[in-house]
């Protein structure tokens, strides 16, 4: 599916842009739906059926909610009826395997369930789906009339199998209205290469570093090669992800639509919660208002408080896998983050610059528990990272990783910070203007044709997120 994907975009997206702005404006939605579930059939053709029902069932939904009759008996129990509809077939697609297994192990059972291939992207437009009829529930927004229009939100292909998390209201309006320019339409392009080129240039080649390591025996892995190791796979996932957000944001654009940042350089906070508050902002933001915030958020009693969290915290490790690790990797962010509402979070900002080494430390340990297969192999991995156990500090293969990905290891580590941002707040006059702006254009047709040759002459192309 990651080669269809990006095969998609190059060869179909020329057609795309061509039949949406050769059309009148009511038609715009319609060519954007067709060639959204043509890009989804092009890697899952057998789940578009699925789609199409998720599609049906929540419009219906929607309409039931908005027109029951007695709103205080009818509308909670029609929303927790299409939620657990919702998230019933999430769950039979996504954890019905891992669900058997651990009932099989606790009741020492031998039930067995047909491995089910997992739907690309279910859990983002489940998420699409319950937003939708949780912001009508609320009347935050009314259920749409337009079949099409809810049809192209949940499937609007830019953000479909990998995000961000794009909440109804904040896109409804646009469906029916949106303006077009010229000026936005090249910041679209803009924001559409640089997001290419930090997943191709960047996240990949740091990705086959951290593979490398990671598929390398724990027992065999000296202290230098486990750091290089999750050094790479932290930059990557990083690389990885907000590069599919700003193509995602880019192409938005491109339409006209403007969606909300995903990304805020977060491996500069400077506490956990900060992280967080930076990290898949779409996902934060969906889990505080839709789970946090009815669970009685932080107006509750302080031990209440703390359960808050470690529900919506094991639930965010949930949605991200059926796995113990993934749930692992979310109850340790809930802990972190109780531990900061206690007191932990304003002793870290007075330990300024520390704070963030020590942050980046817990993050590193977390993303060790993300990516390892199994709790035995995370435990060993963090072991060799403080302890070589006989193996020398630095052995042969850690150090031919650096030395052939050395560059993409710089450049990541340099832009995980605002350099840009900042640089573009800096006042200069009209000729140092008009040259940044032919440099910039400069850039991104480099960035353009390395991406090209990258693609041409490499076979390693994987989005980390497309599993999600």
């Amino acid at each position: 599916m990651v080669f269809s994907s990006v095969s998609f975009l190059f060869f179909f997206l020329p057609l795309v842009l061509a039949c949406y702005f050769a059309v009148p404006f009511r038609f715009k939605n319609t060519i954007l739906l067709i060639f959204s579930l043509l890009f989804y059939a092009w890697g899952e053709p057998r789940y578009v059926v699925l789609m199409v029902l998720s599609i049906l069932m929540n419009y219906g939904f929607g309409r039931w909610i908005d027109q029951a009759e007695h709103p205080e008996k009818k509308r909670p129990a029609i929303l927790t009826f299409a939620i657990i509809v919702n998230i019933g077939l999430l769950s039979f697609f996504k954890y019905a395997n891992f669900f058997t297994d651990v009932v099989n192990q606790a009741l020492q059972t031998n039930f067995h369930v047909t491995p089910v291939p997992l739907p690309l992207g279910i859990s983002f437009y489940t998420f699409h789906a319950l937003s939708y009829l949780i912001d009508v529930y609320r009347k935050v927004e009314k259920a749409q009339r337009n079949l099409f229009n809810l049809a192209l939100y949940i499937t609007f292909f830019p953000q479909l199998v990998a995000g961000p998390i794009i909440r109804y209201n904040s896109v409804a309006e646009q469906l029916g209205k949106r303006v077009f320019s010229s000026i936005q339409f090249a910041e679209g392009i803009k924001r559409f290469l640089l997001g290419l080129g930090k997943k191709v240039l960047l996240a990949n080649p740091l990705g086959f570093a951290a593979d490398t390591m990671f598929a390398t025996p724990a027992m065999d892995l000296s202290t230098g090669g486990a750091w290089v190791g999750i050094i790479a796979y932290t930059l990557q996932i990083y690389y990885d992800f907000s590069g599919y957000s700003d193509m995602a944001i880019g192409l938005g654009k491109m339409f006209g639509f403007e969606f909300a940042e995903n990304f805020n350089y977060p491996y500069i906070s400077k506490s956990v919660s900060e992280f967080w508050r930076r990290w898949h902002m779409s996902l934060g933001s969906w889990f505080r208002d839709y789970v946090y915030i009815p669970l009685g958020g932080s107006k509750v009693a302080t031990w209440k408080i703390y359960r808050n969290l470690l529900i919506v915290w094991a639930l965010t490790g949930l949605w991200h896998g059926a796995s113990w690790t993934f749930i692992a990797w979310g109850i340790y962010y809930g802990i972190l983050i109780a531990l900061e509402k206690a007191g932990l979070e304003k002793m870290l900002l007075r330990l300024y610059p520390f704070n963030h080494v020590i942050v980046l430390l817990l993050v590193m340990i977390g993303w060790v528990f993300f990516r390892a297969d199994n709790f035995g192999y995370a435990t060993d991995f963090i072991l060799a990272m403080f302890h070589s156990r006989g193996n020398p500090v630095f052995d042969s293969q850690a150090l031919a990783l650096l030395s052939m990905n050395w560059i993409p290891f710089s450049i990541a580590i340099l832009f995980a910070a605002p350099i840009f941002p900042k640089l573009q707040k800096w006042q200069f006059g009209k000729p140092i203007r008009q040259v940044q702006t032919v440099f910039a254009l400069l850039f991104h047709c480099f960035l353009f044709v390395e991406v090209i040759l990258y693609l041409i002459n490499s076979t390693y192309n994987p989005f980390l997120y497309f599993r999600f």
